[in-house]
Order: C-alpha cells, then structure tokens, then sequence
C-alpha cells in the first residue's frame, strides 16, 4: 500500500527580500520559517530545504539500516545518524554527509560499516537524491 506524505509553503515576496512558512501537512506537527538569509547564510532560527531534506535522509538511512541489521540477525541497540547537506548558492546542492554511530551487540566494525554502506545505497532518500554526491562514515560506539 503505498503513503503520501504532503507539505506546503507559502512565500511572500522577492527571493532576498521574502519569506514563507513551511507547514509539515500529514504529521500535523505545525510550521517551520524559511528565509533565503536563513538558506544561504546563517539559520538563525529558520529552516531550510536543505536541513529538511538532511531531516529525511538521516532518518530515512536510519530506517534502513536497522532494518538490514535486524534482517542479517544482528538487530541494533541504538543508531545515532547525522546528514549534512552542503548547498553552495548559485551552484545548488553540492553533496550529502551522512555520519552513523551505531551500538550493535555481535557485529564488527567492518560488518557495521558494508551494512551502513547497503543502506547509503538503498534508503529510498537515497534513492531519490541519486544524482547527488553522497558520502558515508560509520562506526561502532
């Protein structure tokens, strides 16, 4: 069965100049500020589309990590991911970091790493932003 998941913005005059409020729909979980200040300098206190789409690749990776980990019978304690997305105005998204720490009772560190490497690869976000540099580095805690 396949999900939708909806958002929406509304933006209210120039790109530099603006602003919008992004709502998060489906969740219901209330509106985040967007600014182009906020994108291409500092956040202060706003979001941005790139720290939304690092929002959804680390957990979108986390998803799928536990899951080839509990698949391979190694199930993880804890997954602490981190995505860093670089964007570089004028030039757009210029690559995605991901940093995974994980507790996994009965696994190596090489083991850890070619399953984390298997969700990089796989994670449906990963998927979507194939066109996109992404790199990984991962270890056990």
């Amino acid at each position: 069965m396949a999900t939708t998941r909806s958002a929406h913005t509304v933006w209210e005059g120039s790109l530099t100049e603006g602003s919008g409020t992004v709502t998060f729909d489906s969740s219901g979980i209330g509106e985040q500020a967007v600014s182009w200040p906020s994108r291409a300098e500092q956040a202060n206190g706003k979001t941005s589309p790139e720290e939304l789409i690092a929002a959804a690749h680390s957990s979108c990776f986390s998803m799928a990590l536990s899951h080839g980990l509990t698949g391979a019978g190694t199930p993880p304690t804890r997954l602490t991911t981190s995505a860093d997305v670089t964007f570089q105005p004028g030039t757009g998204i210029t690559g995605i970091h991901l940093t995974v720490e994980g507790e996994v009772p009965g696994l190596d560190e090489a083991a850890f790493t070619s399953a984390a490497e298997d969700a990089k690869a796989n994670c449906p976000v990963s998927q979507a932003l194939s066109g996109t540099t992404i790199t990984l580095s991962a270890k056990l805690a």
